[in-house]
């Protein structure tokens, strides 16, 4: 924990419910295709410079290696402060010219703003994600799946804000991103703070994440089924406020938690190795328990004494020299110590393979839906948001779930996704009719568990206290899969099948391409990457199956010896 932050004693459950409006507001980059055809129109883009500058909302929603090496100095409220200012300022200057209030702004002025505007994402997530896990040191995979879920849903949110609220007008959407968010933030900023986290298994905390993940499950269909609605019908302005207000109470859903903690509040009940017993046990159990625990403290006082004067025997025989100890898997690294471990490349690699690819789906998820002669793709698009926030939550909690009662490595849940999306990236290439929206959903919640399986999987191989900064490293996984496989490889072969569908035309950028051959090469070089990424998964699991069984033998989360450095 950051030396400039004080713990508080309070249940962090407050922090983890105001935790979930900021991860929807850390999800802004998705707006992108929202209002890029209204700031292609006014600008006067060429599709290519629209292109690059949704190639600068990718690099600032993923870029959070400052933001990393931030939440170790300053406080979490500091960290969130400069995300809101990183809102205001580059959704500010996209405001500006879209509505036309300042003229004459260069194409790399925006570039640069849409940069900073999206970069907030990376010092939002990082700053709630980073406080959270630390909060819940007990529950890291699921809180990760809770808090990666409602990003993968702010999707569907901005979509029901922009459709019904905002009546679709690219302006007011810039200027909610311009003064909301950050109001969102600054309110939200007192209430995520580090807690003195628990150490003992709670009996409650179950039914408390259960009871998270079952609203946000509520808040996933309830999207989906609105914006089904919407295309389907027209609806009058006081349903759609009436929706509006749904979708905000089901936001607010989280805190009814600590609000039910505060009206009846009740004794702690931790779990135990021994389970319940008769009435006559438990009564002697009461009898013994302050003979037990003065035994015991007499035994650990004697043991640390023990420990002092070896320790003091070593120093003297070292000539009392304190050598650097290098961490081992699942202690305390600093980053570069990470960046030397074997362990540290394979999941970058397998992460990369995972979300590279999906994301190179998801950039293309238009072009796809329209070769295979889907005339409108919201359906599809929404089926693929839904489907990412189920793989993101239920990988958080099925990992989470796995780990305790089997201390199966995380990893192992990359590898069997990995293999799945080498079937759906297969049905994709084959064009069979049917196929198109399955292999959509498959590849949604495979896409999904990459993320919420990650960021659990580094906290424990290299600890929490530079978490930060190795998780916005992992990240990057993102738009470098992004560049390579669907700047590199999907635009270039759908430019190939255009141009030969299309030869008398001159200009490529306004071709289009249609049959399955427009992205069947990509598929198949998408699964066959998916097989190296499936191999590279295994070899990560069985490396760190060790680490797993130190960390749940008992089946709980034991915090490792930390390093002395």
């Amino acid at each position: 924990m950051p030396a400039a932050v004080k713990a508080g004693s309070r249940p962090p459950w407050v922090g983890l419910a105001a935790a979930v409006w900021v991860q929807v507001a850390a999800g802004s980059g998705y707006n992108f295709p929202l209002y890029s055809p209204s700031l292609k129109s006014v600008m006067g883009y060429t599709q290519q410079q629209l292109t690059m500058l949704g190639v600068a909302n990718d690099i600032g929603e993923n870029f959070g290696m400052i933001a990393g090496v931030a939440c170790n100095r300053f406080p979490p409220w500091l960290v969130l402060l400069i995300g809101a200012a990183s809102c205001f300022l580059g959704f500010g200057v996209l405001w500006l010219a879209v509505t036309q209030t300042v003229s004459g702004l260069s194409y790399w002025v925006l570039w640069l703003a849409l940069c900073i505007a999206t970069n907030s994402s990376a010092w939002l997530g990082t700053g709630v994600l980073v406080t959270n896990m630390r909060n819940f040191p007990l529950s890291r995979g699921t809180v990760a799946g809770i808090l990666k879920g409602y990003v993968g849903l702010s999707a569907a949110v901005y979509t029901e804000i922009y459709t019904g609220v905002l009546h679709d007008s690219a302006a007011k959407l810039l200027l909610f991103l311009t003064l909301g968010l950050p109001v969102i933030c600054l309110a939200m900023m007192y209430f995520v703070r580090p807690c003195t986290p628990s150490l003992e298994e709670d009996s409650s905390e179950y039914g408390h994440f259960l009871f998270t993940q079952i609203s946000s499950v509520f808040l996933g269909l309830y999207l989906l089924g609105t914006t089904v609605l919407d295309d389907v019908t027209s609806l009058s302005n006081a349903v759609t406020y009436t929706l509006f207000g749904i979708m905000v109470l089901l936001l607010l859903a989280p805190l009814a938690i600590p609000l039910k903690m505060t009206l009846y509040p009740n004794r702690r009940k931790r779990t135990g190795a021994l389970g319940p017993s008769s009435s006559s046990d438990s009564l002697t159990a009461d009898k013994s328990e302050p003979l037990l625990a003065e035994s015991s403290s007499t035994m650990n006082i004697q043991e640390a004494d023990d420990a002092s004067d070896v320790d003091m025997l070593l120093a003297e025989g070292e000539g009392a020299v304190k050598k650097k100890r290098r961490p081992k898997r699942g202690e305390d690294f600093e980053f570069r110590e990470a960046l030397i471990k074997a362990d540290f490349w394979l999941l970058f690699f397998v992460y990369f393979v995972g979300v590279g690819s999906g994301v190179t789906v998801l950039n293309n998820l238009a072009q796809i839906g329209i070769a295979a002669g889907v005339d409108d793709t919201t359906i599809l698009l929404s089926l693929f948001s839904f489907c990412n926030f189920v793989g993101r939550l239920g990988g958080g909690a099925v990992s989470e779930y796995f780990v305790r009662s089997k201390m199966f490595p995380r990893p192992i849940w990359m590898t069997c996704t990995q293999v799945i999306m080498i079937v759906a990236y297969l049905l994709f290439a084959s064009g069979l009719n049917g196929t198109l929206y399955a292999s959509n959903a498959l590849l949604g919640i495979c896409y999904g568990v990459q993320f919420s399986v990650m960021v659990p999987t580094a906290s424990e191989l290299f600890g929490l206290k530079h978490f930060g900064l190795i998780y916005n490293f992992m990240l990057l996984g993102n738009p470098l899969g992004a560049l390579l496989f669907s700047a590199g490889l999907a635009g270039y072969v759908y430019d190939i099948e255009a141009a030969k569908q299309n030869p008398g035309f001159l200009d490529a950028s306004t071709n289009s391409c249609l049959g399955p051959n427009c992205f069947r090469l990509t598929f198949l070089v998408l699964a066959g990457v998916c097989c190296l990424g499936t191999l590279l998964s295994i070899v990560l699991t069985v490396r760190i199956k060790p680490v797993y069984q130190m960390l749940y033998a008992s089946g709980s989360f034991r915090q490792p010896r930390s390093s002395q450095h």
